[in-house]
């Protein structure tokens, strides 16, 4: 558990990794799968459609 000495918050290396990532990791990630997918399928219709 986090302790405070002179004012600082001292954590151990593990404790200071437990961060959760937040919406803009999400929305990083909907965001390029969705690009990929729209790309894909310019790339589908312009060489493969027959």
């Amino acid at each position: 558990m986090a302790t405070r000495e002179q004012n600082r918050i001292v954590e151990t290396p593990t404790e200071a990794r437990q961060g959760e990532p937040g919406p803009s990791v999400a929305a990083l990630l909907a965001i390029s799968t969705g690009l990929a997918i729209l790309i894909l399928a310019v790339v589908w219709f312009v060489f493969f459609r027959t």
